[in-house]
């Protein structure tokens, strides 16, 4: 199969769909790879350095997209790489399709037959190609919201930490999953007082048993979130329902609980977003602010963090990558059904329920177009 990797053109986005290593082992399994001029540069790998691995370089995304079999990116497409998809070809990216009709409605349209990260699941239940960035994001939330609480980015003027005589500040995450878990074990060790957000008595006590005394949980609730917002300087956003928009936990009323200058960071923008007012931003303007409570909403977080954050999803994505080389989409996805839950769209049907619920289309089950 020819593999091909695009440089990503969302703003502010370094990191780059295949790396080197593997390059290496797609070649090594037979196949042919072509890499877009500059695609590795944002997350430190050069183009000889795929060259070496046995890749081919080509100096536009056109030609990356007209010859590709399987085109593998990072971010979802853009409307102009969109209008370069083909009913023959296999796209795998990440895709967030739920709230982005524009986008659902270019790939139904082309007829390609897209398979989402996100949506690619594991035998425990688990998402292990959303797994990598969520544990990236997770990490860098009360780092950039430690960042958004500065006075001269319009936050409170606190320290999470604290100095002797002066209390830490206080952090409340919204969902104990992998990026909750992660944002929370970040918070703590900065030394602010972090309350986690769970509606699973069974994710409840696995965080009470690993981190007992790292960091609290509570059962989440309308009230419970009534009497920590007050005291809040930070609230992190990182609830999830796999392939589906997030749902919104905090509204625009709950601001005015809030106190002035503090900072809300919504992970969960990519699925729309689990605060009310929250909106897409960029690493390059991240910051807004809604009656007084500063927003952070970077849509591609792990982005900031280039090398570390390709390398992870790298790992990651490279098993699915090759078993859709190996085997064609069709027969790697009838093998492994986890991947097939990754099928999103295929010859112009939908094939994934919960985008599907949340735009108002048709779906065809992924096993019908599979067999189709």
């Amino acid at each position: 199969m020819l593999i091909g990797c695009p440089k990503e053109i969302k703003p502010q986005e370094f990191r780059v769909g295949l790396t080197p290593y593997a390059v290496t082992e797609a070649v090594a399994h037979g196949h042919d790879v072509i890499i877009e001029k500059g695609a590795g540069l944002g997350s430190g790998f050069d183009d000889a350095a795929y060259v070496a691995a046995g890749a081919a370089i080509v100096d536009t995304a056109d030609e990356v997209f007209a010859r590709a079999e399987m085109v593998v990116k990072v971010k979802e497409p853009q409307a102009v790489e969109r209008k370069k998809l083909r009913a023959d070809q296999v796209l795998f990216t990440y895709l967030h399709l739920a709230p982005d009709p524009d986008q659902t409605h270019d790939l139904l349209e082309s007829g390609v037959t897209a398979i989402a990260y996100e949506t690619v699941t594991d035998p425990a239940g688990g998402l292990p190609l959303l797994a990598p960035m969520s544990e990236v994001a997770g990490r860098l939330a009360p780092q950039v919201g430690a960042w958004t609480l500065q006075k001269a980015n319009g936050g409170r003027g606190v320290l999470l930490g604290g100095v002797p005589g002066v209390g830490p500040g206080k952090v409340v995450v919204l969902g104990g999953g992998v990026v909750g878990t992660n944002a929370a074990r970040i918070a703590a060790g900065m030394g602010a007082e972090v309350t986690v957000l769970d509606r699973s008595l069974p994710r409840l006590r696995y965080l009470d048993d690993v981190f007992g005394g790292t960091f609290r949980n509570r059962y989440s609730s309308a009230g419970a979130l009534a009497e920590l917002l007050p005291e809040a300087d930070l609230i992190i956003g990182a609830v999830l329902i796999p392939g589906a928009a997030a749902p919104k936990l905090i509204r625009r009323e709950h601001l005015a609980l809030m106190k002035p200058g503090s900072a809300i960071v919504d992970v969960a923008i990519d699925q729309g977003g689990c605060v009310e007012t929250a909106r897409a931003t960029t690493h390059q303007d991240p910051i807004y602010e809604v009656d007084g409570i500063m927003h952070y909403c970077v849509a591609n977080m792990p982005g900031a963090v280039a090398r570390t954050s390709t390398i992870a999803l790298g790992n990651a994505t490279m098993p699915f990558m090759l078993a859709l080389a190996d085997k064609g989409w069709r027969q790697a996805c009838a093998d492994d059904p986890h991947l097939l839950a990754g099928l999103n769209t295929h010859a112009g049907h939908l094939t994934y329920d919960a985008v599907g619920e949340a735009l108002g289309i048709k779906v065809m089950p992924a096993e019908t177009a599979l067999a189709a």
